[in-house]
């Protein structure tokens, strides 16, 4: 009886050492916060506030780095507890050579590059429609370290409150895509998350105030908001993800 117990034992540490040694490892490969400020949900006839949008880009005041840093904590300290795959290590990812090598399809330029904020060592890669030379250009360039390629990136953007016309109020809308390829390239999974701010602003004159006294705690409470959200649905979301890598 006792021998029996012990082989069975022993196929159970044989079954988890199994399961434990074929999880799979994914690295994220791009990690960023958009620093323009969408207002395409407002309607019409708001053009004319795409110069203070750019002021408010390149404002220092308007320091989304808390929030970046913030929401890539709670990433790789939480979400990933979630995940049925392994994240590697970023300094791992971020030292490889064929990643510091890997130049982007639709590198930015200079003044285009001031439009993100690039969490520390990280390349600013597109991922989505006509991504396709990076989506797989990352991943086939990382294929014999990880089974797939993770890009993460959040949007602003101003969406209406309460109210009509010059009255309205205005919340401010955090939105996170977090897209997975597997090492050949091939899209595993592709969804983005949003949430509004529990802070509002007013129009004045019916006019936004594009300042960072104002927008920048309601992308704080936005977040929030987001990163509360994603905590209970990521799991949902991703849960078929390993047969697909």
């Amino acid at each position: 009886m006792k021998k029996i117990q012990k082989l069975i034992l022993l196929l159970l540490v044989v079954i988890s050492t199994s399961a434990f040694a074929q999880k799979k490892k994914v690295a994220v490969v791009t990690f960023y916060a958009n620093k323009m400020i969408s207002f395409t949900e407002l309607g019409g006839g708001y053009d004319f506030i795409m110069k203070d949008v750019l002021n408010l880009r390149d404002d220092p005041n308007f320091n989304l780095s808390p929030l970046l840093e913030k929401y890539h904590s709670n990433f790789f300290n939480e979400y990933s507890k979630e995940f049925p795959f392994e994240l590697a290590s970023e300094k791992e990812t971020l030292s490889n050579p064929n990643y510091l090598s890997f130049t982007p399809k639709y590198e930015l330029s200079k003044y285009n590059a001031q439009n993100y904020l690039v969490y520390q060592n990280y390349k600013y890669v597109y991922e989505g429609m006509m991504g396709k030379y990076n989506e797989e250009g990352l991943a086939k360039a990382l294929a014999d370290k990880v089974d797939g390629v993770l890009f993460v990136y959040i949007d602003f953007g101003l969406v209406p409150g309460f109210g009509i016309g010059k009255t309205m109020t205005i919340k401010m809308r955090a939105t996170t895509r977090i897209a997975l390829y597997n090492k050949t390239g091939e899209k595993v999974f592709a969804f983005s998350e949003g949430e509004n701010s529990k802070k509002t602003s007013v129009m004045v004159g019916g006019v936004p105030v594009i300042s960072p006294e104002k927008l920048l705690p309601m992308c704080d409470s936005a977040l929030e908001e987001l990163m509360g959200d994603l905590q209970k649905r990521i799991a949902k979301i991703i849960k078929k993800t390993d047969a697909k890598l």
